[in-house]
């Protein structure tokens, strides 16, 4: 079952009455609202006159929901998850803890090569010619040395927004669409990490990213393939609205809807949510050494 993105964004007391969340708002306009805690996979708290109780976090946790926290522009900030997500958590740790650098470059050739293909298919789709993040995919060697990572990024965000916006740039605070896209990789974020955590990994010890200030490298690393997804989400919102550079309400129940995007693994459609699921528990296989292979997602 897909689990459900809850997302508050005006003053609220949450607390948990008969295993469900209560949502209660001062504001006698509004009727509070109960939600099943074992149907939540996500929890966003986007103001700052939120209360919510220290019983309701603890359940929510032991549910595996992550909770995630925004700051005073509205962009997610903070992300509390479970640590005890897995009945084996210590064996599993060891055995991630304990994994080669040969293993973790191989895995990293796996993802970027899987990255760059998305990335191809979704340019792809948008009338760009592809032939070279194909070549780039089909070169990618173990540990990426020849930087086809960043050669195919260069490419990916000269030509994605190029019917829409003249010499875009990416990055976190530049202009606009990058509010989507950081909003959407935040929520992508914190989908991988959750699944990191129900599969018994640790999310802070990544196959690539080492910087010792990021609590999540093994998430930044292992979401790299599905950022197309959001990539393309981010397109069809700037299709659909005339004024993108506010996260409205509307925009943002888009940006929500992320877990529920549908995905293919090895012929297998679901919604991204439960795909993930298949890829970390691939990489689990990986780390304790019954598989070789992580399973990611091929974008249609």
């Amino acid at each position: 079952m897909i689990k459900k993105t809850i997302y508050i964004g005006s003053p609220a007391y949450l607390r948990t009455e008969k295993q469900q969340l209560l949502i209660e708002y001062p504001d006698e306009d509004k009727a509070d609202i109960r939600r099943a805690i074992e149907d939540i996979g996500v929890l966003i708290l986007d103001h700052y006159q939120i209360t919510i109780s220290h019983t309701l976090i603890s359940r929510l946790l032991s549910n595996n929901a992550a909770i995630i926290t925004t700051n005073e522009k509205h962009m997610p900030q903070g992300l509390i998850l479970n640590l005890e997500g897995n009945q084996v958590q210590h064996e599993r740790f060891m055995q991630q803890i304990s994994a080669s650098q040969p293993l973790k470059k191989n895995l990293w050739q796996q993802t970027i090569k899987a990255k760059i293909t998305n990335q191809a298919i979704l340019l792809g789709k948008l009338g760009v010619p592809i032939d070279k993040m194909k070549l780039w995919a089909s070169k990618v060697r173990v540990g990426d040395p020849d930087n086809y990572e960043g050669r195919a990024a260069a490419y990916y965000w000269r030509n994605l927004f190029e019917r829409d916006i003249d010499g875009f740039t990416r990055g976190r605070y530049d202009a606009e669409p990058n509010n989507l896209l950081n909003y959407g990789y935040a929520i992508l974020r914190a989908t991988v990490a959750r699944s990191l955590v129900a599969s018994g990994l640790l999310p802070t010890l990544g196959i690539h990213h080492r910087n010792k200030y990021n609590a999540y490298c093994l998430a930044d690393d292992i979401m790299e393939p599905y950022r197309p997804f959001v990539d393309e989400l981010v397109l069809d919102i700037m299709d659909e609205f005339d004024d993108w550079s506010i996260l409205t309400k509307e925009i943002k129940a888009e940006l929500l809807a992320i877990p529920a995007i549908d995905i293919v693994i090895d012929g297998k459609g679901s919604p991204l949510m439960v795909g993930l699921r298949r890829t970390t528990a691939s990489l689990f296989r990986c780390f304790e050494g019954s598989a070789r292979k992580i399973l990611y997602p091929v974008m249609e």
